[in-house]
């Protein structure tokens, strides 16, 4: 890790950061000749740096704070090393971190340790998940009261309407994006197809299918800080606010995955289009855990604006083939291809926590060998399905009782995020429109 930094010497400063339970990035800034000893030594942050609200406040009566006097534990480099941070002016690198106790343990209440912990039960299980996600986002002009679309570094000129799929609408990003794809590059971000999107300077961008799930994960936090950054030096917003406008569809965060035998067999593929009976128990897992999941998916009040009846997003419990209304759907592909997408989660979540969630929902249903319900055929929106949790209160209390989330993550995870949701609840209810938007935009 230190050969990158020798091989970079204009790089002065660096950041350490790990990813608390809103996927905030939190860490410090160091003169990079201190990293050797940062290499040898990790750093030291609070436990209670991982669990802070939405406003980077400790949680009211946490026992991570004065209960047990604020103690620090341990960040250590995760495997990722040292990574350029092209999006600022000076020459400067981040180090992803990852926390542990002082005694060398994984810390249960850092989201990537959660990661960690389901792939070490596909690992024993010798199965390897393939993980692939889809980001939305919107890029805004908020320098004024009223949010609006940013305009073309090309032409100055906004485009008012959503433009699916238009090459006119990519080219007057052009600059943006050039530079998106670069800075991918120097970060080992495998950055593919990017589209535009229904709503006006909605695009989407998808990262490579990779058999290492802890790195598809990596690469989604990282990329959201970058596409914030890159978009930040041209003088507007990147954000992945679940719904910043009320008349346009919201932003998602689809993913794709599929398991691999340790020789390389997808176990998904039965030589057909159906799929096997292991792609089917999948489905019935992520389904039966799909309400207590659902916090996971939809982390914020303005989560649930994006999760209504025929705005592109799911509303139903329910699975099908070749079908974008439905929550879970098995794209067409060729049978070595067999793979499930999962699209209930908004752009606004903690990857590390949602991709947990769904590998973990998958494996407990291949594990108990359950079945689904027969896949439909139609709009979901008119299906007689079973509901998402309608709004924040009672996606937290599903979460709290879905003994499958009990399965996927810690106890200590567990409770440090109803504490964290329940006070966000509490305080949310103080904000204006006006101040959830400014709250949100930048911060998910």
């Amino acid at each position: 890790m230190m050969e990158w930094l020798r091989q970079h010497p204009d790089v002065k400063t660096i950041r350490v950061a790990a990813a608390d339970l809103n996927g905030v990035a939190r860490g410090k800034r160091m003169p990079a000749r201190f990293a050797q000893k940062l290499m040898e030594e990790g750093t030291k942050f609070p436990y209670s740096v991982l669990n802070l609200d939405i406003w980077g406040e400790d949680i009211d009566d946490s026992p991570l704070v004065f209960e047990s006097g604020d103690p620090d534990g341990l960040l250590l480099p995760t495997e990722r090393g040292f990574l350029p941070m092209p999006w600022l002016d000076a020459p400067t690198a981040i180090l992803p971190l990852w926390m542990f106790h002082p005694d060398g343990s994984p810390y249960a209440g850092d989201p990537r340790q959660a990661l960690a912990r389901v792939v070490e039960r596909y690992k024993a299980a010798g199965l390897v998940p393939v993980v692939a996600t889809e980001l939305e986002f919107f890029l805004i002009d908020d320098s004024g009261r009223q949010l609006r679309v940013a305009p073309s570094p090309r032409s100055g000129k906004r485009r008012t309407g959503g433009e699916v799929l238009s090459l006119r609408a990519l080219d007057a990003f052009d600059q943006f994006f050039s530079a998106l794809y670069d800075a991918c590059e120097m970060m080992d971000i495998p950055a593919d197809t990017s589209i535009s999107e229904a709503g006006p300077g909605q695009f989407e961008i998808n990262l490579m299918h990779q058999a290492d799930p802890m790195k598809a994960a990596d690469d989604t936090w990282l990329f959201k800080m970058l596409v914030k950054g890159v978009a930040r030096s041209y003088g507007f917003a990147a954000s992945f606010m679940a719904k910043p406008y009320d008349a346009w569809p919201g932003s998602g965060m689809h993913m794709h995955f599929s398991i691999l035998t340790g020789d390389g067999r997808n176990i998904f593929d039965d030589g057909g289009e159906a799929g096997t009976d292991q792609l089917r128990h999948a489905v019935a897992g992520c389904l039966r855990a799909m309400p207590g999941s659902t916090l996971l998916f939809a982390p914020h009040e303005n989560s649930y604006d994006r999760l209504v009846p025929n705005a592109h997003a799911p509303t139903g419990i329910g699975w099908a083939y070749e079908n974008r209304t439905a929550a879970i759907r098995i794209p067409s592909s060729p049978p070595k291809a067999r793979r499930i997408e999962h699209r209930v989660a908004g752009g606004d979540v903690n990857p590390y926590l949602t991709v947990a969630a769904i590998l973990g929902a998958a494996l407990n249903g291949i594990e108990d060998r359950i079945e689904p319900p027969r896949p439909f055929k139609g709009n979901a929106y008119d299906k007689q399905l079973e509901q998402l949790p309608g709004d924040w209160g009672a996606a937290i209390e599903a979460f709290d009782k879905c003994d499958d989330i009990r399965r996927i993550f810690p106890d200590h995870l567990i409770e440090n995020y109803l504490m964290t949701k329940r006070q966000e609840l509490h305080y949310m209810a103080e904000l204006t429109d006006e101040e959830t938007v400014e709250l949100y935009l930048d911060t998910v």
